[in-house]
């Protein structure tokens, strides 16, 4: 959009060329060497009602790797627990802001979904205790779903980012969850945790209307700002 500038980049294009020669093979080989050498994330503690049992036995309970199950659900479990501070963020930004126009008041609304994900934390609490797992470990996929929600985290803290903004990150957040969900039910039914999957078949459907009545949210609040 500026003629002008766009001379003046081009001319410093050649008056400062790269002063290292070659092109992105190297850091592409490099990557990839890295990942060859690394050592796993970390690792998933074994239950400790598992410890003085033959690990057959367990398998027969929980497949051959049953650490994969424990691990999924710390996972939901980091998620969830995160997913109730995402939603404090907002009803703190609605109470500065105010609603989004529309139809609906959207604060009990938030305030609804925010107590389900805490019920949704302390039902996973639960279920990796029923394993004898303990649900305060820093499983490997616990510890990614702490680090993937932290720029979401940010964006809804940040005081400068306004309500679509907000919800947006919001949406992400609960797209990912609806996902994670729909695979730990399907881990439990392979598992032969029948309860499980019923109880986490609720979860999902909470979560499903989340996500939907969060989009229809956000379709509100950016009309609003673009009007």
């Amino acid at each position: 959009m500026s003629p002008e500038d766009t001379k003046r980049q081009l001319e410093a294009n050649n008056l400062f060329p790269p002063d290292i020669p070659g092109d992105a093979s190297a850091i592409a080989e490099a990557r990839k060497q890295a990942i060859l050498d690394a050592e796993p994330i970390g690792s998933v503690p074994v239950p400790g009602s598992v410890k003085g049992m033959v690990k057959t036995s367990f398998q027969k309970v929980m497949g051959k790797n049953p650490e994969i199950l424990i691990d999924k659900l710390a996972e939901r479990l980091a998620f969830e627990r995160t997913g109730v501070r995402l939603y404090d963020g907002v009803l703190a930004k609605i109470a500065a802001l105010g609603s989004v126009p529309g139809p609906t008041d959207i604060q009990p609304v938030i305030q609804q979904f925010r107590d389900q994900e805490y019920q949704h934390f302390v039902l996973l609490v639960e279920a990796l205790e029923k394993l004898g797992a303990d649900p305060t470990a820093q499983t490997p996929c616990a510890d990614l779903a702490g680090v993937s929600a932290e720029g979401l985290m940010k964006i809804i803290t940040d005081p400068r980012t306004n309500l679509a903004q907000t919800l947006n990150a919001l949406l992400i957040a609960e797209a990912a969850d609806n996902a994670g969900w729909e695979l730990l039910i399907e881990l439990a039914r392979e598992a032969g945790q029948d309860q499980m999957v019923e109880d986490f078949g609720v979860a999902l459907e909470e979560e499903n209307e989340h996500m939907g009545t969060i989009k229809e949210f956000l379709k509100h609040a950016t009309v609003a700002d673009l009007l």
